[in-house]
């Protein structure tokens, strides 16, 4: 990596600071950013505590220069309010990788940037917020980046880190199987309960319904997925720790807004656009809507 290479992230909640910490251990620690003053942050994975010095900066007029590079790891219910951090942190050849959940990383970016400096991906750590600036890893860290220049910029920033990456050809396969797997993870918000709940027969049959629906909806937007994912996806939440939860259950049981739309609510939109039914996310959806935004 070069010296003169300038990384910056923002929003340093759990996925924000894994990535963090893999940078600092490496020696490229990050200009952190973020709605909460923090002097550090702490990761906790196995037996060890990571410490990522600050400060988070609260206030984007405080950025002096670009950055060559940022990662934005905030909500999809966030963008906008992460505006202010792109214009102060951004140059015309800054690449953005957007550290997010969904297919619409593009589209949701596009108001901000340039197309040419958004580089999306996929996430495959399962990462959990706690007290304060406490984050507890779960999972070896992985990132699946597409095929194209600007994923070379990250690959040099995390190369050597706890945090692998890689690079696909077909990133519209890898990020619609990681979609599905987000949108099953949709119904612990309605039921309030983690992974362990995957292992009743009768969730099991409605995940497979939901997985199945997701599916056809992925392969028409043009997700080369075989028949087998649905099984393969629901094996993973069957051998999870019974306790794991998910980003969308943590902000449901802190009254935060959720990100239904788009783990959930693309299903169901894309799935019109194509004329495909999808009873479940039908039924699903607004009730992940209500519980998000109410009223009530």
């Amino acid at each position: 990596m070069s010296e003169h290479r300038s990384i910056a992230l923002i929003g340093p909640g759990a996925i924000g600071t894994t990535v963090a910490a893999a940078l600092h251990e490496a020696g490229r620690t990050p200009t952190l950013c973020g709605r909460t003053a923090h002097d550090a942050l702490l990761l906790r994975v196995d037996d060890a505590h990571i410490d990522i010095p600050g400060p988070v900066l609260t206030d984007p007029a405080a950025v002096r220069q670009p950055h060559d590079l940022v990662f934005v790891a905030v909500k999809s219910t966030q963008v906008s309010d992460a505006a202010p951090w792109l214009a102060s942190l951004c140059g015309p050849d800054t690449v953005v990788c957007v550290l997010q959940n969904g297919v619409e990383q593009r589209a949701l970016f596009a108001p901000y940037l340039a197309a040419r400096q958004i580089l999306p991906s996929v996430v495959w750590f399962p990462a959990q917020r706690e007290a304060g600036n406490a984050v507890w890893l779960r999972g070896s860290p992985r990132l699946t980046l597409p095929d194209v220049a600007e994923s070379a910029l990250v690959l040099d920033a995390l190369r050597g880190t706890r945090c692998e990456v890689d690079v696909t050809a077909d990133f519209t396969q890898v990020s619609w199987r990681k979609l599905m797997q987000n949108a099953l993870a949709g119904l612990m918000v309605l039921t309030g309960r983690r992974a362990g709940m995957f292992s009743r027969i009768d969730i099991t049959g409605l995940s497979l319904a939901l997985l199945q629906e997701c599916l056809a909806v992925a392969r028409a937007e043009g997700a080369a997925l075989g028949d087998e994912v649905p099984q393969e996806i629901l094996a993973w939440f069957h051998r999870a720790p019974t306790d794991l939860s998910t980003s969308i259950l943590t902000d449901r049981q802190a009254g935060r807004p959720l990100e239904w739309d788009c783990r959930n609510g693309v299903i169901q939109r894309r799935g019109q656009a194509h004329g495909i039914a999808t009873p479940i996310s039908d039924l699903i959806v607004p009730l992940l809507a209500a519980a998000s935004d109410g009223p009530g």
